[in-house]
């Protein structure tokens, strides 16, 4: 019995081995870039850490119950959409260069252009926002946008290394339409892995800013969240952005749950004329790592935002809330704290240079 248990092991050590060892998985950082890593000020006790103690479960919720009720409780009726999400197919590659855009494409995955420069950020354009294709399928109507879609793009933006904000097929795909890549510390490993190139990386931490083109400029800003594409946890960074124009200030948040860094960065750097905000995905036993809806309106006063772009929901059912709970949430309780919160469809235009967009309540139809 011995030698059975001893090989049940070996071969499950084996296979676990085997799968995270695929070009999805991506690479843990190594050599020049590890000595890199242990170097940071956000790097101990052999991992990232966030500002403040942030445990993946909150206090009075167990793993196991977490685990029960994502699996095996049953779920709200409307945790996945009835009918196709409502979205509209925009040619990315015919808009002019003079004009300042903002298109979603879907969950925390965007399209900006200003100032006659271009961004992609977090690009999830594959059916699933997960290593299998069996898991984590995107809702119909929200993938209509695919990898061949994507113009040639200034910079590639990515907040951290999870599946569902760095998609091998889509980032793979695109690379020969990239010029750089800005992500934070740990997660060029990924990128180099599938064929981007060391001088086309930009990587860095919190706190750190950059020159771009046309006047442009980038700040790291901090995050409560954490990273990784398998077992091992916080071996990469995350972070935020601060996107800073000649006219313009444009947050990019990124995943995070609430605390006092909304507030740090509000007052550094707000106000802003934009802040895309993560909104969606959440529940009372992860609140940390992801904001509830009440923080993230809170959030969206520490950052002193004039527009708020919800974004990571309507595409994956990755929590347990019903699909259009997010937005039903923060347009109501953002319009109480006399928040603008603008809501396109997929694929629709915001124009960043108008102050009175309006759009449906699509979710409620």
């Amino acid at each position: 019995m011995i030698y059975i248990i001893i090989t049940v092991v070996v071969l499950l050590v084996a296979a676990y081995f085997i799968v995270t060892g695929q070009e999805v998985f991506g690479e843990a950082p190594k050599g020049k870039r590890l000595e890199r890593v242990k170097q940071s000020k956000l790097y101990k006790n052999k991992q990232f850490q966030n500002l403040s103690y942030t445990p993946s479960i909150t206090e009075g919720y167990g793993m196991t119950t977490v685990l029960y009720d994502f699996f095996f409780a049953k779920k709200d009726p409307l945790l996945k959409p009835l009918k196709p999400i409502p979205s509209v197919h925009t040619d990315l590659k015919s808009i002019p260069k003079n004009e300042d855009v903002y298109i979603w494409l879907g969950h925390s995955s965007y399209y900006i252009q200003t100032d006659g420069v271009s961004f992609l950020i977090d690009p999830v354009l594959s059916k699933y926002g997960s290593p299998f294709k069996f898991f984590n399928k995107a809702f119909a109507g929200s993938d209509i946008f695919k990898p061949e879609d994507i113009p040639n793009i200034d910079y590639l933006v990515i907040t951290h290394d999870h599946f569902d904000h760095l998609d091998y097929p889509t980032v793979k795909s695109i690379k020969d339409r990239v010029g750089k890549v800005i992500l934070p510390l740990g997660v060029g490993a990924h990128l180099e892995r599938w064929g981007y190139k060391e001088n086309q990386i930009i990587e860095d931490e919190w706190g750190s800013s950059f020159d771009l083109k046309n006047d442009l400029k980038i700040t790291f800003t901090p995050a409560r969240h954490f990273s990784g594409r398998n077992v091992k946890r916080n071996g990469t960074l995350w972070t935020s952005y601060v996107l800073e124009t000649p006219m313009k200030k444009i947050f990019l948040g990124g995943d995070s749950g609430y605390d006092t860094h909304f507030k740090m960065i509000g007052e550094k750097y707000g106000p802003f004329d934009y802040i895309i905000i993560e909104n969606g995905q959440y529940n009372e036993a992860w609140k940390y790592i992801h904001g509830l809806p009440e923080d993230v309106v809170q959030a969206c006063l520490d950052l002193k935002a004039k527009n708020v772009i919800p974004v990571h929901s309507s595409k994956f059912a990755l929590a347990l809330h019903a699909w259009n709970e997010p937005l039903q949430k923060i347009t109501t309780l953002g319009k109480d704290k006399n928040l603008h919160i603008l809501t396109p469809i997929i694929g629709e235009t915001v124009d960043l240079n108008k102050t009175d967009n309006q759009f449906k309540v699509w979710w409620e139809d």
